[in-house]
């Protein structure tokens, strides 16, 4: 058969491939979008009173702080992320192979952990502040004190500490795609380095600065660890209020689904902003750019530039923990339910990073090979799980999860004569249906940034070699996206081991993980008996950053 016969079959199957693609896409939506029916079942029924309160007295403060918190948090992750990684991957110097992996440490730390940490290290009778006044000559805290980190600018600055790895991963993966013709060519018009930085990569790294930012301020919005130890009385403060405070969980979902309206303004303002702009590469692979050797007092700036970040986002907080987890190991040892306990975390976290990957995959290879109104709203819908609280998605997923539950266990004594129980609540596959929705949008989002890099001239050109929508997919999109794919693994598998909430409430009987050992150790008051659990969150989290750092120089 000619390579003519070939194509012409291969148009003749697209139709058949491209639906299959639409319902799948469409599929992992409705899966997505399923807890926020369900919030919005329960929003129908009635908040008892709540709103008037709220509206006098809690929602004009609390959606202050929001968006004071929101945009602090957004310009500095930015500034953050998108300078260190052009440092990293626009110039050499001592030092630059351990920052191009250690700038991604704080994803490890939650933040809760950063905010208690924090606010220990910098207590006014703290080592710290006691070795500054020594220094400066002052004798009591009454007569000098560092500014009160539980504030709102200390928010921002712990929050963006550890957030901004999600704009330096994304953004570091679209510069090191840059082709090297693209930096001489401004080089050769006039421009130094800096402005090659702030008028070429900048401009043409705005996707990938986008998706980063938009899982980072996602991720302050869902946050209710940090904001409520500090003081900051966010919208999500005020779910977890109306919830637990008031037991009104219909004004909880109300309040949820407005936060959930501001998310998708904010997504739609942004996209809005960049829809005339097209980003691909050379159908030809690029020649790498390569990076310009600093000595003396400038590369000694430039890695004091990246390692600050890493010492206030990680090593801090690491150290502290190491303290704190040393000091408990010589009280009373490691104990034995600790081993369990790692075990739990991992092996959830892998499966849950496994599935959501996949179901990344197909609703952004759907937008990509199927473009329309259908596959778009498919890859925007896949995103809303991120913006809401892993509590409220909980609370979401149990009405459906339970009526599955109770359907499952009747066919089952209906035709093998006994019940099953409560087969997905009991197993633990509730708990990684919440993982999948709740961090989809890092799937999908860093998918889609790594398919926007790869030419469609490739995707014509295999089609025509006779190849179906699903041999373009493996043979060409999945080797080219290799470092999107790891990179929106890593970010999913440390967040499904940090996730609270939503493993609180999901869990099976009888099964701790880490992050609900912290927590239940925090609860009652006894935070030092929970710093060796927090310390093998940063441990096991350590790993995969390291994996990632070495596969990105290698796609590189």
């Amino acid at each position: 058969m000619t390579n003519l016969h070939l194509a012409l079959a291969a148009i003749v199957r697209r139709p058949r491939a491209g639906l299959w693609w639409r319902v799948s896409a469409l599929a992992v939506a409705a899966f997505v979008c399923l807890p926020i029916g369900a919030l919005a079942l329960i929003a129908f029924q009635g908040s008892a009173g709540l709103w008037p309160h709220m509206i006098a007295h809690v929602l004009p403060a609390a959606l202050r702080d929001t968006l004071v918190l929101l945009v602090g948090v957004g310009l500095l992750a930015t500034l953050i992320g998108t300078t260190t990684a052009w440092l990293v991957t626009a110039y050499a110097f001592p030092g630059r192979r351990f920052l191009e992996w250690g700038l991604l440490l704080p994803l490890a730390v939650p933040t809760y952990i950063v905010a208690y940490a924090y606010l220990d290290i910098l207590h006014p009778v703290a080592a710290v502040q006691d070795t500054i006044r020594h220094l400066l000559g002052y004798g009591s805290p009454r007569e000098f004190r560092l500014p009160d980190i539980r504030s709102m600018w200390g928010c921002i600055l712990l929050l963006s500490l550890v957030l901004y790895p999600y704009v330096y991963l994304t953004t570091r993966a679209m510069f090191m795609t840059q082709a090297a013709n693209v930096v001489e060519v401004s080089r050769t018009l006039g421009h130094r380095r800096s402005g090659v930085f702030l008028r070429v990569a900048v401009p043409l790294a705005r996707p990938a600065i986008a998706v980063g930012l938009s899982l980072a301020l996602m991720e302050t919005l869902s946050d209710i660890g940090a904001s409520e130890f500090l003081g900051v009385k966010t919208l999500t403060v005020s779910v977890y209020t109306a919830w637990v405070s008031r037991s009104d969980m219909p004004g909880a979902a109300q309040i949820s689904l407005a936060m959930l309206t501001l998310v998708v303004a904010l997504v739609l303002m942004e996209r809005h902003a960049r829809r005339n702009q097209r980003y691909a590469a050379a159908a030809q692979r690029p020649r790498a750019m390569t990076p310009l050797r600093l000595s003396g007092h400038r590369a000694a700036a430039a890695f004091a530039a990246c390692l600050l970040p890493i010492l206030l986002g990680f090593a801090a907080p690491a150290s502290y923990l190491c303290v704190e987890a040393y000091r408990r190991y010589r009280f009373a040892g490691l104990s034995p339910k600790l081993w369990g306990e790692i075990l739990n975390t991992v092996t959830v976290s892998s499966l849950a990073t496994l599935i959501v990957l996949l179901c990344g995959l197909v609703v952004a290879y759907a937008a990509r090979t199927c473009p329309g109104r259908l596959t778009a709203f498919a890859a925007r819908a896949s995103t809303l799980g991120y913006a809401v609280p892993g509590t409220i998605v909980a609370l979401g997923l149990l009405m459906p999860i339970g009526a599955l539950d109770r359907l499952l266990a009747s066919g089952a004594e209906q035709i093998l004569g006994r019940s099953v129980g409560l087969a997905l609540l009991g197993s633990g596959a509730a708990l990684i249906m919440a993982y999948s929705v709740r961090f989809m949008a890092i799937s999908t989002g860093g998918i889609e940034a790594g398919f926007s890099r790869i030419s469609p001239s490739l995707d014509h050109v295999a089609r025509m070699l006779g190849q179906t929508s699903a041999g373009v997919f493996r043979r060409v999109h999945l080797p080219l996206s290799k470092p999107a794919l790891v990179s929106a693994g890593l970010l999913i598998f440390v967040d499904c081991m940090k996730e609270l909430p939503a493993t609180l409430l999901l869990r099976p009987l009888n099964f701790e993980t880490l992050a609900t050992h912290l927590y239940g150790e925090a609860a009652r008051g006894t935070y030092e008996e929970a710093s060796i659990a927090a310390l093998f969150i940063l441990l096991i989290g350590i790993l995969p950053v390291a994996l990632l750092a070495r596969v990105g120089r290698a796609s590189a």
